[in-house]
């Protein structure tokens, strides 16, 4: 079984290749707050930034979106910063995808997270990825977690995305609960997910992860590309 092959690779390179304009301008969309050529998500849901192009002059969409002082970050298209603003580039993250089913491994119940869960998440992404997870980013997908012990042992989330690739994200486990497989077992599940609802499962990991780059590559993801990452701020 592979990817439906109704999918467009074309669009679907477009999208991994600005993921942030991308989700902006089709999935997250009702939610994207526009001016100027410039897209962002709600404060609440997460600090992203996106623009359809590098060369565009988006001095007066940053100034409506972004607030003095606020930084935002951006994916695989950063514009030149205006006047005002300063632009700092991170070492690009590596870009995976996969395109087959995994096979799920024997472990605990994996349950849907909703709002009764909000804490538990909220906990465990302060903890263990405190960077880039608001209070409303559960609300940009689907969430599943691993209970152990009463508490939330590992957790994965849907972020980015169009209609025809999803990214996973927020793939983590707390420290107490490491070694078990559990983060292998909830990507094995969603990526199947995935595929099977017609669209290219994608993620983002840091370089100076290794651990996490060593279980995607382990699980047969495929290094896409590096893409760029940087934060853009208002001075």
């Amino acid at each position: 079984m592979t990817m439906n092959a109704e999918i467009s690779e074309a669009r679907v390179h477009d999208a991994l290749d600005n993921p942030f304009w991308s989700s902006l301008q089709s999935l997250h969309g009702d939610i994207a707050l526009r001016a100027g050529g410039v897209s962002r998500y709600p404060a609440a849901y997460a600090p992203f930034l996106g623009v359809a192009s590098a060369h565009d002059d988006v001095a007066a969409g940053l100034d409506a979106l972004v607030a003095p002082g606020e930084s935002v970050y951006l994916i695989g298209v950063a514009p030149e910063p205006p006047a005002g603003w300063r632009l700092e580039a991170f070492r690009p993250l590596a870009q995976m995808t996969r395109t087959a089913p995994l096979p799920v491994a024997d472990g605990p119940e994996i349950l849907p997270l909703g709002e009764a869960h909000r804490a538990d998440v909220l906990a465990l992404t302060a903890l263990v990825y405190p960077h880039y997870f608001r209070e409303r980013t559960m609300d940009m997908g689907r969430y599943f977690g691993i209970y152990q012990e009463g508490r939330l042992a590992a957790m994965i989330g849907e972020r980015l995305g169009t209609g025809e690739c999803r990214e996973m994200s927020a793939i983590c486990t707390h420290p107490d609960f490491n070694g078990r497989g559990h983060a292998g077992r909830l990507t094995a599940m969603l990526t199947n997910d995935t595929l099977a609802r017609g669209a290219l499962p994608f993620l983002h990991v840091s370089h100076e992860n290794p651990r996490a780059l060593h279980l995607y590559e382990r699980l047969g993801f495929r290094h896409r590309r590096d893409i760029g990452f940087w934060s853009l701020r208002r001075v």
